[in-house]
């Protein structure tokens, strides 16, 4: 594969996977969107679609990797480096992309996302938090905690990502996607509860930069002092995955 090949490929793969993971959180969090408080399932399974349809896309370019951790735990157990960095450029970038997309979408939504006065009652609503849309926010602040999570997710999925190579009928019938796609929406389901499972650094941090770019009304903060734990926490799982699965496989 060609640096311009992997980059194009890690680009429109990551752009995919954001679109539908924050564009699932949008319709769950935002008013006016039909998909309204539809739940924490409704959510795992739209990451999970969004794996699904990104890393099918991206596959003839790139292998479809779409996330760092994934990237840097098939470097370690390979040995090979040399591409790392276009891998990790083409994701943050499509990550951001992605994140527009969905701000885009979802637009009429975001700018009604205002204070509204004079109700009957004489009460106004209040604005709607939005980093949860574009970021991950832990649901009780504990870095040590937070950062735990985090690794222990993160192995969990790339540890059998690695594994899945091992197993010839997965890549022989083209269900290998299919099947990551299903363990992405097992680890929302399982362990995405502490931290909303970021497992993915660009997955967190393209989308927190655009975040704190856009013109969103009322957007609150994009809460900076949190975001190195779900950049941190995935590569040191991804890293502790790809060296467990060199060592015992």
């Amino acid at each position: 594969m060609s640096n311009g090949d992997i980059f194009v490929g890690e680009v429109i793969g990551t752009a995919i996977l954001i679109l539908f993971g924050a564009g699932v959180c949008a319709a769950v969090t935002l008013r006016y969107s039909k998909a309204r408080a539809s739940g924490w399932v409704v959510i795992a399974f739209g990451w999970g679609f969004g794996v699904l349809a990104g890393a099918y896309t991206a596959a003839p370019l790139s292998g479809g990797q779409l996330n760092p951790a994934v990237t840097i735990g098939i470097a370690i157990d390979t040995g090979k480096w040399g591409k790392v960095w276009v891998y990790l450029l083409g994701q943050l970038v499509g990550a951001m992309l992605g994140a527009v997309l969905a701000y885009l979408v979802y637009l009429a939504q975001f700018q009604a996302n205002v204070r509204r006065e004079g109700t009957t009652e004489g009460t106004a609503d209040e604005p709607v938090p939005t980093l949860g849309i574009f970021s991950t926010i832990p649901e009780i602040r504990n870095p040590v905690a937070n950062l735990i999570t985090e690794i222990i997710a993160t192995v969990a999925l790339v540890l059998p990502i690695l594994a899945f190579g091992l197993t010839k009928g997965l890549g022989q019938s083209g269900t290998t996607v299919l099947i990551v796609s299903l363990l992405v929406v097992g680890i929302g389901l399982s362990l995405g509860g502490p931290t909303g499972y970021a497992i993915n650094p660009a997955r967190d941090l393209g989308p927190r930069i655009v975040h704190t770019l856009l013109p969103i009304p009322n957007k609150g903060t994009s809460d900076w002092g949190y975001a190195w734990i779900p950049v941190v926490g995935p590569l040191i799982g991804g890293a502790l995955a790809g060296a467990l699965y060199n060592a015992a496989f």
